[in-house]
């Protein structure tokens, strides 16, 4: 048994999310009944991170385990066919020792969020980034995002939905920059919770929008009550950029 460490993209749009779903298509079931066509095995597939329906990855970084022997090009080479047409690529694939684990042995996952800051609608970039039509102020974002910087209790800002057992996370980044009409949103952490960014999102979109005050932001940390969250960024506008790990 070979365990191989595969790099997707993937665009999220017609999927209900990376993991395995009952209810509509996702990532994992897409690659799975792809190695088993080029196998002939039935394989589960571990990744870094969950994603929700419509979000999008740059380089996710999940794992299977084969049995039949192929080398790791031949294997991507046979995936991307069998991919096709579905919005899913292998960027790269490699062996791994059998305790390496996409999941668990990753120490930090990193996202992008793309807001389109512009009144015309979006063509070329439809489904791929939230467009805000009234103009943002860009550098009170950044400057209210550095009050969640670091180790807190993230409660306002998790899904009701949210399974981890501990809201206290440590947020490493959070940085707004403006390229163009495009307002862009990075944030890196070893893990998050569900919703976390895109809950961080809004609020900061509501900053720079004039409708919240820098100081509010820091205002909902506190008081650790998902009631405070003013508003959650659509699923279109993120990206799971990076996983990080010991070998990298």
């Amino acid at each position: 048994m070979t365990r191989f460490a595969l790099t997707l993209e993937f665009d999220g749009t017609p999927f209900m999310g990376l993991q395995r779903q009952a209810h509509g298509p996702s990532v994992q079931q897409t690659v799975e009944e792809a190695v088993e066509r080029v196998t002939g095995e039935t394989v589960t597939l571990h990744a870094a991170g969950r994603t929700d329906a419509g979000v999008h990855a740059l380089a996710m970084r999940v794992h299977v385990d084969v049995a039949k022997d192929i080398d790791a090009f031949r294997l991507m080479e046979a995936l991307n066919y069998h991919l096709r047409p579905a919005p899913v690529a292998v960027l790269a694939c490699e062996t791994k020792p059998d305790d390496w684990h996409a999941r668990f042995s990753c120490i930090g996952r990193s996202y992008l969020y793309r807001i389109a800051n512009r009144r015309a609608p979006l063509t070329l970039d439809l489904n791929r980034a939230w467009q805000v039509p009234q103009p943002l102020d860009h550098a009170a974002m950044h400057r209210a995002a550095q009050a969640l910087v670091g180790r807190h209790d993230f409660t306002t800002f998790r899904s009701a939905h949210c399974q981890a057992k501990d809201p206290v996370k440590t947020l490493d980044l959070l940085d707004v920059e403006r390229v163009g009409e495009e307002v862009r949103v990075h944030a890196a952490a070893r893990s998050f919770l569900h919703h976390q960014v895109r809950s961080m999102v809004g609020c900061l979109a509501l900053v720079g929008m004039g409708r919240w005050r820098e100081e509010q932001v820091g205002q909902a940390l506190e008081a650790c009550n998902r009631q405070m969250l003013g508003l959650n960024a659509p699923s279109e506008g993120l990206y799971f950029v990076q996983a990080l790990y010991p070998d990298d």
